[in-house]
């Protein structure tokens, strides 16, 4: 997924985010279980924020965040739990719906099970019973299974939508059994609001780091401009498929055969960009585009042919990524069937360099004619959030950094999550479900799967909030 934000306020460090207008101040510590599962990856969190004072926060924030002391309150967070499996879809042309919920439901229960282990001490403030002692305070907590005992958590947190509606169900219907055994509030999250506060997580784990890995897949590809926690305008979105899924495509014709054989996933746009650009040095092999008219005019390569970017010749807010993978597979073809034999390596690769260099070219142009329009309404943008799947691909994140600074906005500062939180992952699922509850919000136990949901509040279904089942405290 590729989430791109406008408007975020930048603090004194560089690739960290402030609290955006209107979200609440952190007012007590908070722990919350999360459940991931709209895709094909089965995911459980359990994270921990808490309050720091920091008195070198920007001082834009608000009077009512600063402590007595005159230094501020920032929330932190302390990732206890975070794992996730991936469904087996190798050999399989993509991702199988099957196969994921199927995935899910053999996977799910026993990552929750092993999660549990990994939720805080709780004091000793009762007998095995349950019954507080004199000394102390009641606290809400269980016995697991080694008999420790364990603080329960404030909330359940679970992807609610957008994703494929079965794997969602399955995710939120462990999650209310959760909620309704432990005695606490449920809170449904918005699966792109979590890619898109990811930053945000980044800020409050300081440093805290996750696998290693790189992937580039997806389902989703918009361009948002956010203002506040559930206020976000959607600039464009994609008229047809994802820029991950067009990839994916293209990797599954273009890959050569050795590549292929050591994939261990069906993310083979991942596999195409290692063998497109291998290192950074391979980078500068593809051109930047400077000006409109480079996009729009393209000049036959040394073989005899070209690929010309989606919406080259319109300033049109929409992404389009189908004709990028036609394009490829059909000159592929084309080129692999001519008389004289197999292709020549060079071309092959450059084959390979072409669909993820016409893609990202597609994805920067817009996102400049978007900068160049909020520019030209006296919106000023500091900020560029790059978030979700397509995010973790070096080549895309060198490649953005060179159109902005090349197209007139250098001071534009670019943010890239840590590549372990591009992908879904349930630790953004549980620091959206934070944000949310410590705004009063809460989801009832009668919330179903939303197969399709937008962000904007201008939608039809009303965005974060248009839909049923929220409850303010």
């Amino acid at each position: 997924m590729l989430h791109v934000n406008f408007g975020l306020r930048r603090t004194v460090k560089a690739h960290h985010v402030t609290c955006l207008r209107r979200c609440a101040v952190p007012q007590r510590n908070l722990l919350t279980l999360a459940i991931e599962t709209s895709c094909d990856d089965t995911a459980v969190a359990i994270l921990e924020r808490s309050l720091h004072t920091d008195s070198t926060i920007n001082e834009s924030l608000s009077n009512e965040n600063r402590t007595s002391q005159g230094a501020r309150s920032r929330p932190t967070a302390q990732l206890l739990f975070n794992e996730k499996v991936t469904a087996r879809n190798t050999g399989l042309g993509g991702i199988h719906p099957v196969k994921a919920l199927e995935s899910h439901q053999a996977n799910l229960a026993r990552l929750v099970s092993k999660a549990l282990a990994y939720l805080p001490d709780a004091a000793s403030t009762t007998t095995p019973t349950g019954i507080p002692t004199p000394s102390a305070p009641a606290t809400r907590a269980f016995h697991c299974s080694d008999g420790r005992l364990k603080k329960l958590p404030d909330f359940v947190s679970v992807t609610r939508g957008p994703g494929m509606r079965s794997n969602l169900a399955c995710g939120l219907d462990t999650a209310k059994g959760l909620a309704a055994a432990w005695q606490v509030p449920l809170l449904g999250v918005h699966h792109m609001q979590a890619h898109a506060l990811t930053p945000r997580l980044v800020y409050a784990l300081e440093g805290q780091s996750g696998p290693a890995g790189e992937e580039l897949s997806g389902g989703h590809t918009m361009l948002l401009h956010s203002t506040g926690l559930v206020d976000h305008k959607i600039l464009a979105t994609t008229r047809d498929v994802a820029i991950g899924d067009a990839l994916d495509k293209c990797g599954r014709v273009l890959l050569p055969d050795e590549f292929k054989l050591q994939a261990k996933d069906t993310a083979f746009a991942k596999y195409l960009s290692d063998y497109a650009f291998p290192d950074q040095n391979s980078y500068d092999t593809w051109p930047v585009p400077g000006r409109r008219r480079d996009e729009i005019t393209k000049l036959n390569n040394l073989f005899g042919w070209q690929v010309q970017s989606p919406l080259a010749g319109t300033r049109d807010l929409a992404f389009s990524f189908t004709g990028v993978a036609t394009s490829i597979e059909r000159l592929f073809k084309k080129r692999t069937e001519q008389p004289g034999g197999a292709l020549d390596e060079s071309e092959h690769l450059l084959f390979a360099q072409t669909a993820l260099g016409s893609a990202f070219e597609h994805l920067a142009s817009r996102t400049v004619i978007a900068l160049e329009m909020l520019q030209s309404a006296k919106q000023d943008v500091s900020t560029l959030v790059v978030s979700g799947g397509v995010a973790a691909n070096s080549f895309l994140r060198y490649f953005l950094r060179k159109m902005l600074d090349v197209r007139g906005f250098e001071h534009v500062e670019l943010l890239f999550p840590p590549v372990w939180l591009c992908t879904d992952n349930a630790a953004m699922i549980a620091w959206c479900g934070l944000e949310m509850f410590e705004a009063g919000y809460r989801s009832d136990f009668e919330v179903g799967a939303l197969r399709k949901w937008s962000m904007d509040s201008a939608a039809a279904d009303g965005g974060i909030l248009g839909v049923d089942g929220w409850k303010k405290n």
